[in-house]
């Protein structure tokens, strides 16, 4: 059987937010704060000029595929797009001998004053690497795009690492998304891991990953004041003899839930053959169990019955049911 494509719903969670904090999307944000004349003076101070008349060939400015120290001080996590464009993984890149001093720029988003005299020569060596990379790809029309694919073949091996240690966090995000398209046409504000939702009585709900439950549903009563309506536990190991320790570290995230004020406690599990009638006594604080498979699916009494409590629990107007076709 083809197992659920568990490591590539991550990544797409994953991917979304780093596009935000490191990627030519966060490059844009910064370079626009920025002003150009310092920017231009700096590319000419560290840019082979053959480089930049290369790229202004292509309608492309220096700092799409060069550091400059301008940049990376009011965005020092933007170190992280030119190790990714360049090709160096994060064990390579920050060797000591290489640049292990930088790494709090790329993981921390800080610049340490003992680093701070050292950027420019960080700058020029990058630059003179950039250089190569760039006289290497000039067979082929150099754009957006493409800077953009060789980003993401570097990120690629880098979120399977990660994601190989936090495989579960899939169902979690599965589960997230089931719960958006529900509530789509009601949702004001979206991001990766958290969206806002305006109810019937006008009020803001908020859905969001949490550290414990995995998912949370709030209703702001007024300003930073909430009412906790549900608690939802994913549990995305597939491993049937492993269902009972899950269920168990359900039990102990709801406790906490309850004890925190939650009205509702749901667990969710990735296993078809769960037992209700074990589950209901192994977490008596779980009101409701269901199944990923099921949820995905979007169809079905199972999950008809997750939507009519989404949509009642969240306060909004029921809109149309989704036939499947």
């Amino acid at each position: 059987m083809i197992p659920p494509p568990e490591l590539q719903i991550e990544f797409s969670v994953a991917l979304a937010e780093i596009r935000q904090a490191l990627l030519q999307d966060a490059l844009r944000d910064t370079v626009k704060e920025l002003d150009i004349r310092t920017l231009d003076k700096e590319l000419a101070e560290f840019v082979p000029p053959h480089s930049l008349q290369q790229l202004a060939g292509f309608g492309m400015r220096g700092e799409l595929m060069f550091p400059i120290p301008s940049v990376l001080n009011a965005n020092p996590r933007l170190l992280g797009y030119y190790r990714l464009l360049y090709g160096y993984s994060q064990k390579e890149f920050y060797k000591t001998e290489v640049a292990g001093q930088f790494k709090g720029l790329e993981e921390r988003g800080i610049v340490r004053p003992p680093v701070a005299k050292n950027v420019s020569e960080l700058c020029h060596q990058m630059c003179e690497a950039g250089a190569q990379l760039l006289a290497g790809i000039l067979n082929q029309p150099v754009s957006h795009a493409l800077l953009d694919d060789l980003t993401l073949l570097t990120l690629g091996p880098q979120l399977r690492g990660g994601a190989n240690v936090r495989r579960g966090s899939a169902g979690i995000v599965l589960v997230f998304n089931v719960i958006r398209d529900i509530v789509g046409e009601h949702v004001t504000t979206a991001e990766p891991r958290r969206m806002t939702v305006r109810n019937a009585a006008g009020r803001t709900v908020l859905i969001e990953f949490a550290a414990d439950p995995d998912i949370v549903i709030r209703e702001e009563i007024r300003r930073d004041t909430f009412r906790n309506i549900v608690a939802i536990e994913v549990k995305g190991g597939t491993d049937f003899s492993n269902i009972h320790n899950r269920i168990g570290e359900a039990e102990k995230s709801h406790q906490k839930a309850r004890a925190s004020g939650y009205v509702e406690c749901w667990t969710v599990v990735n296993v078809d053959r769960i037992d209700l009638a074990m589950a209901a006594r192994e977490s008596p604080s779980s009101n409701r169990f269901y199944r990923i498979s099921s949820l995905a699916e979007a169809a079905g009494e199972e999950y008809e019955g997750f939507r009519d409590l989404i949509v009642s629990m969240t306060g909004i107007r029921p809109g149309k049911r989704k036939r499947k076709s």
